[in-house]
């Protein structure tokens, strides 16, 4: 029973939802006052610019065009609050987010001041933490400024008491609205933090989760290779000895002159060479057939992270690699996803593997950045024949206009190179494309 409970209790702990709901149930009330309203009875649900305006026109707020086009405004601020809010838009933002937000935040200022409180809670979920900042005290000094320019009837009616100095009012208004907007600013924060860490957990769990899938595959391998080598060394020698025990006794009956237990000798003898060439070549193939399913630990890792999609085109040949080739261009394609999902904030990455044929030579400075040293550089050139593995890792993120070579790309370059492969940014502005190329049977 604590299961589904803790299940639902996470669920509904989550930001988007709270969020979603909180804005529900204040358009739910704005509707229930408009109904309220257009059924005779005496109530103002909607009091933001668009109520002051009308006010101004001659209007009355309780009329029942007014009201019908607040509350379609209402609804219309709900539908695009829901969209906003989802838990993947929180987790990875939309490139147009502060022009949604900019939108939303529209919508809550014609209609009610209560919304735009919500709004700065959501922008600090969706933007950056300079943007969101700017876009709450923006939202201090606007409502001030609305305060005097178009207030709302109750602000109206607050401005004709007798006895307040204009600016008495002002400041106390800048400062409730400084304490409501920082406290919708600072949750929003904590909110998105918490998306944030969850982001690196998530890579960092794939990342983990992908390297003891291989490790499990070595593991495999280490574990039928010395098999073999057991299989070699104590059938071997058993049958070898034994073949060694069969000729003697055959000499020792052929002196005894018993030619039917020499010629059982024989075919004994001639069976355990035959059983001996046999194991050997049982051997032999199965050293042949030692190979890595890269394919699987790729799949665990992009089947871990949840908040940015993992396409992955693999080609057959990523069933059939050595550990050493495996295990390089695991930890590669590691460190390129894993940077796209933490600092590029990519929403979609591509890993693409094929076998090619050799590649011509190392990466040049341009393509990398920094020019790799003269032994990796001959290293790379020399040993650049036979079949190849060429992995690509293509990513929508921010990527850089200046590249600059950090530890990232630095460790890709030096494991390839280590193996007699190639490390190439083709493109980092916008987002990263990275090109592996390494010896299949490196």
């Amino acid at each position: 029973m604590d299961r589904p409970l803790d299940r639902l209790l996470a669920r509904i702990a989550q930001p988007a939802f709270v969020l979603r709901v909180a804005a529900l149930a204040i358009c739910l009330l704005e509707l229930g006052s408009a109904i309220w309203g257009l059924m005779g009875n005496a109530t103002e649900p909607y009091d933001g610019v668009l109520a002051s305006l009308y006010r101004r026109t001659g209007g009355d707020t309780r009329d029942a065009p007014f009201v019908l086009t607040c509350l379609a405004l209402v609804m219309l601020f709900a539908w695009h609050f829901w969209r906003l809010a989802r838990q993947r838009y929180l987790d990875q933002p939309p490139t147009d987010a502060l022009s949604r937000v900019l939108l939303l935040n529209l919508l809550a200022l014609l209609v009610t001041p209560g919304l735009p409180f919500l709004v700065t809670v959501l922008a600090a979920l969706l933007l950056n933490v300079r943007r969101a900042f700017n876009f709450a005290l923006a939202q201090v000094v606007l409502n001030v400024a609305l305060y005097w320019l178009l207030p709302s009837e109750a602000q109206r009616l607050e401005q004709l008491q007798p006895g307040m100095p204009w600016w008495l009012n002002s400041l106390g208004l800048a400062m409730s609205m400084v304490a409501l907007h920082g406290m919708a600013f600072g949750l929003g924060r904590l909110a998105a933090a918490e998306a944030e860490r969850r982001r690196w957990f998530q890579a960092m769990l794939a990342e983990k989760e992908s390297g003891e899938r291989l490790q499990i595959e070595q593991l495999r391998y280490a574990e039928r290779l010395h098999m073999a080598r057991e299989l070699h060394d104590v059938m071997g020698h058993h049958l070898t000895a034994l073949n060694l025990h069969l000729q003697l006794s055959e000499a020792l009956l052929k002196r005894q002159d018993e030619a039917g237990a020499a010629q059982a000798v024989e075919k004994a003898r001639q069976g355990a060479a035959g059983l001996l060439a046999e194991v050997r070549a049982a051997v032999s193939r199965e050293r042949e057939s030692q190979r890595i399913n890269l394919e699987a630990a790729l799949r665990t890792l992009a089947d871990g992270i949840a908040s940015t999609q993992i396409e992955l085109a693999l080609d057959p040949v990523a069933q059939d690699l050595t550990p050493r080739c495996a295990h390089a261009l695991l930890r590669c394609v590691q460190e390129a996803v894993t940077n796209a999902v933490r600092h590029a904030g990519a929403t979609r990455v591509r890993v693409s593997l094929e076998a090619v044929e050799g590649v011509e030579a190392a990466p040049t400075a341009e393509a990398t950045g920094a020019a790799p040293s003269g032994a990796a550089a001959a290293a790379n050139g020399s040993r650049s024949g036979g079949p190849q593995v060429r992995v690509r890792v293509d990513d929508n993120g921010r990527g850089t206009r200046k590249l600059r070579e950090g530890n990232g790309l630095k460790g890709m370059q030096e494991r390839m190179a280590e193996l007699g492969g190639t490390m190439q940014v083709l493109r980092h502005h916008p987002g990263f494309l990275i090109e592996l190329n390494c010896p299949r049977r490196a």
